[in-house]
């Protein structure tokens, strides 16, 4: 049957009407996507360079250990002779330089055993890469011909992308993080608990989680860039007050096994 042109512009005023909340429904889904913390990425992370990125937070702990290359057996001719505490290969690691919170003097080993009074790595965020590369391979870093080009490229792209302003999410003074720890639990339970155990005493070849708090920046570079060597996820793809929710709650972690 023919229809009045009435009952034509009514059913195009409803498919009008129909076409604009679908636009505005996906219009404000896209926001949220863009919007929510617990969607977008990390602020300092680049979405397709993640996998690097944490590939480069994990040479940066242990370059060594992730390469498959042996221990360096001497003390790196650039490890201060002040700092008698620490030799061999863990002189040889980035983090004992400059810090699991990239701020080397000025952060966390301002004192104790991994004292050095060298300078972090803070200021090279945003840097040109190239230029990066250029410093972890000069006489002072000595790592020419250690690694190869990707290990450097990784590695540069962590310090240069990747790093953590950890100081958003730790209280240095209390050494408490800046979490939601009921949030914290709910993340945990689905990513961690299988592998650290319901408290974080599982592991037999490691303290457990509790007592890890006592170093937190260590604790967030790790939940952030994963465990050199080993199938621990790395989170830095996400918000970094994921890590921060995590850290809440296993700090409410038993210290002994």
């Amino acid at each position: 049957m023919r229809q009045s042109i009435h009952q034509q512009y009514r059913l195009t005023g409803i498919c009008s009407m129909g076409l604009l909340a679908a636009v505005f429904v996906c219009t404000a889904f896209a926001s949220f996507m863009l919007v929510s913390p617990r969607v977008a990425l990390a602020e300092e992370a680049v979405s397709t360079d993640a996998g690097r990125i944490a590939r480069g937070g994990r040479l940066y702990d242990k370059w060594y250990a992730v390469i498959g290359a042996e221990k360096p057996a001497d003390t790196h001719a650039a490890w201060p002779a002040s700092n008698t505490k620490k030799k061999g290969d863990t002189t040889w690691r980035c983090k004992s330089c400059h810090g699991w919170d990239n701020l080397g003097e000025d952060g966390a080993y301002a004192s104790g055993s991994y004292q050095t009074g060298i300078k972090g790595v803070r200021d090279l965020a945003g840097a040109d890469q190239a230029k990066i590369i250029a410093m972890i391979k000069d006489d002072t870093h000595g790592l020419a011909g250690k690694m190869d080009d990707q290990d450097f490229a990784d590695l540069a792209l962590f310090i240069g992308v990747g790093q953590t302003d950890m100081d958003k999410y730790i209280d240095r003074a209390s050494k408490a993080p800046k979490g939601d720890k009921a949030k914290g639990q709910v993340y945990y339970e689905t990513v961690c608990t299988n592998c650290h155990g319901a408290t974080g005493t599982k592991v037999k070849d490691m303290d457990p989680l509790g007592k890890l708090m006592g170093n937190p920046w260590e604790v967030m570079h790790k939940i952030l860039y994963g465990q050199p060597k080993e199938q621990m996820p790395a989170l830095v793809a996400f918000d970094r007050q994921v890590a921060a929710d995590i850290m809440a709650y296993i700090a409410t972690f038993p210290k002994e096994k």
